[in-house]
C-alpha cells in the first residue's frame, strides 16, 4: 500500500510487497541502516539503543525484528516494551544510551507502523543524519557482527512509571493543588499505550479517572487522530459523568487534546496556548511554534512580554529554534507540548500535568479558561497541480504579489496579514500546494483559503 522514507524515519503499512510496504525485510534494512550509522558516527566498541513501541497490533513483530537486527550488528538493546514516544525520549538520556527507536505510526490508522529515530539526547535526528541513514539503507550490502560480538537485549518494564516520576518532579507541577481540587477526568487513549500512562499519571495526582478506550490492544475504536469528528464518544461521556475535563491522546501519546466540562472541544491548537499561558505567568521567557500553528500563542506570549518565533513545520525544526531563542515552552498546534525543563520532545504527560496544575490554580471551569483566549479559526486545504508545473515558481509569484505584507519563506510562503494569515507549503512527494489559513471566524478562514486558491489559479493561467 505505502512506504514513506524520510529523514525522520520510515513509515508504512503492514503486509504486501517489499519496498512498497513496511515488510519485515524493509524493517530489518532500515534498522540496520540506523545501527550502521551509529557505529560509523560513534566509532566505539559498545553501543546501546533504547527501543519502545505503542500498542499497535504489529508492534511486537516490528520491535522483535528491529531489536534483533541491532543485536546482529553488535549493538546492545534496552527493551522498554509497551511505551510512549516521550517515554522513550526520556529513557535514552536516563540510560546514557547512544540512541533510541520508537515503533509507532503516531496518529495513522492501525495498519500503519513506523521506526522513529532518536539521537543520544533522546531527540529526533536532524536532516543531515536522516539523509545519511537513507543513503546507507540504499546500499547494496550491510556488514553485521561476528558471533562472539553480537549484542544483548536487556528488558526494563517500568519506564512509564519512571517517566511519570520525572513529570511529577517538575517545579511547575503542583500535585497537592491538583489533589485538593478533586478533579474528575475522562480519558480516551484510543486503546494504545496512553491507556496505561495517562490514567497512572492522573491517579498519582489524586484525580478520579473514568477510562474510555484505555485497553492497550491496538484495536483503535475510532480514527486515532484526535480531531473533533472522531471524538463523539468522549464528548458525550464527559457530560454524562459530569466530569471536569476530558483528555484525549493519540496512539504514541505526543499529541494532547482537551474536552471541556460541557462536552465541547477545547481546541487542539489551544493545548499549547493554555500550557504556555501558565508557564509564562510564572516565568518570563520566549516561545516557539511552527508556521502552521495558531497566532494565539504569539498573542499570549506578547501579553506576558515575551518574544514569539515561528519555525518550519516539523518537531526537529521547532526544537532547534527553541534552543536558538532560549524558549521556555513551545511545540506544535496539533496538541504537542515541548517543555525543556522535562525534555525536548512533545509530551502529553507533561502537558496534562501542567494544565491540571493551571486549572487547579485558576479555580475556573475549563470552558471559562478557553474564553480568556483570543478565538481563531483554521481552514486546511490543498490545490493539486500537474507534474510539469514549477511549484517553487508559483510560490515565488505569490510572495511577490504580497511583498508589502509580513512574509516568511522559512518553510514555503507564509503571509501575515493584520487580521489573519495564510501558509502555503509544497508537498515533497506529489504536485500539491497545501494551504493553511487562520482568521477570527471560520467563514473568514475559508474565504481566505478560496481567495488564495483563485490567486494561484490566476498565476498558473
Amino acid at each position: 500500500m505505502s512506504l514513506i522514507k524520510s529523514i525522520s524515519g520510515i513509515r508504512g503499512t503492514i503486509g504486501g510487497r517489499e519496498k512498497d510496504n513496511l515488510t519485515p525485510i524493509d524493517t530489518v534494512k532500515f534498522a540496520a541502516a540506523y545501527g550502521t550509522w551509529l557505529k560509523q558516527e560513534l566509532q566505539k566498541d559498545k553501543i546501546t539503543v533504547v527501543v519502545g513501541r505503542d500498542a499497535r497490533i504489529s508492534g511486537e513483530m516490528i520491535q522483535n525484528l528491529t531489536m534483533n537486527t541491532l543485536v546482529g550488528l553488535g549493538i546492545d538493546v534496552i527493551d522498554i516494551g509497551l511505551s510512549t514516544t516521550p517515554t522513550v525520549e526520556v529513557a535514552v538520556p536516563l540510560e546514557k544510551a547512544d540512541g533510541g527507536i520508537i515503533l509507532t505510526a503516531s496518529h495513522n490508522p492501525k495498519q500503519w507502523n513506523a521506526l522513529k529515530l532518536l539521537n543520544n539526547k533522546g531527540e529526533f535526528l536532524n536532516a543531515e543524519a536522516g539523509a545519511k541513514i537513507l543513503k546507507i539503507a540504499e546500499a547494496e550490502t550491510l556488514e553485521f557482527a561476528e558471533v562472539d560480538d553480537l549484542g544483548k537485549i536487556s528488558v526494563k518494564e517500568n519506564y512509564i512509571d519512571l517517566h511519570i516520576e520525572e513529570v511529577l518532579k517538575l517545579k511547575m507541577v503542583a500535585i497537592d493543588k491538583v489533589k485538593n481540587a478533586g478533579f474528575k477526568v475522562v480519558v480516551d487513549a484510543v486503546n494504545s499505550s496512553g491507556g496505561i500512562a495517562i490514567p497512572a499519571l492522573l491517579k498519582k495526582m489524586g484525580v478520579e479517572v473514568v477510562e474510555l478506550y484505555c485497553e492497550p490492544n491496538g484495536h483503535f475504536p475510532h480514527n486515532p487522530e484526535p480531531l473533533k469528528e472522531h471524538l463523539t464518544d468522549i464528548c458525550n461521556l464527559v457530560k454524562k459523568e459530569k466530569a471536569d475535563l476530558g483528555i484525549v491522546v493519540d496512539p504514541d501519546v505526543d499529541r494532547l487534546a482537551f474536552i471541556d466540562e460541557t462536552g465541547e472541544m477545547f481546541g487542539e491548537e489551544y493545548t499549547l496556548v493554555a500550557c504556555a499561558d501558565y508557564i509564562l505567568s510564572k516565568e518570563k521567557g520566549n516561545t516557539v511554534s511552527n508556521l502552521s500553528s495558531s497566532r494565539a500563542l504569539r498573542d499570549i506570549t506578547q501579553k506576558h512580554h515575551g518574544n514569539y518565533k515561528a519555525s518550519a513545520v516539523g518537531e526537529v525544526n521547532v526544537v532547534k529554534l527553541m534552543k536558538d531563542t532560549n524558549a521556555i515552552i513551545g511545540g506544535e498546534g496539533n496538541g504537542g507540548i515541548i517543555y525543556p525543563q522535562a525534555h525536548y520532545g512533545r509530551d502529553s504527560l507533561v502537558g496534562t500535568a501542567l494544565f491540571l496544575t493551571y486549572l487547579a490554580e485558576k479555580g475556573k471551569k475549563v470552558s471559562e479558561i478557553r474564553k480568556e483566549y483570543p478565538s481563531y479559526f483554521m481552514s486546511k486545504n490543498k490545490i493539486e497541480l500537474t507534474p510539469d508545473l514549477d511549484v517553487d515558481g508559483i510560490l515565488r509569484a505569490v510572495e511577490k504579489r504580497h511583498s508589502n505584507q509580513e512574509i516568511s519563506t522559512v518553510d514555503g510562503v507564509k503571509i501575515d496579514f493584520p487580521e489573519n494569515w495564510v501558509h502555503l507549503r509544497k508537498s515533497n512527494t506529489e504536485p500539491i500546494i497545501r494551504i493553511y489559513t487562520e482568521a477570527k471566524s471560520q467563514q473568514e478562514a475559508d474565504e481566505l483559503a478560496q481567495k488564495m486558491i483563485k490567486e494561484i489559479e490566476d498565476i498558473i493561467a
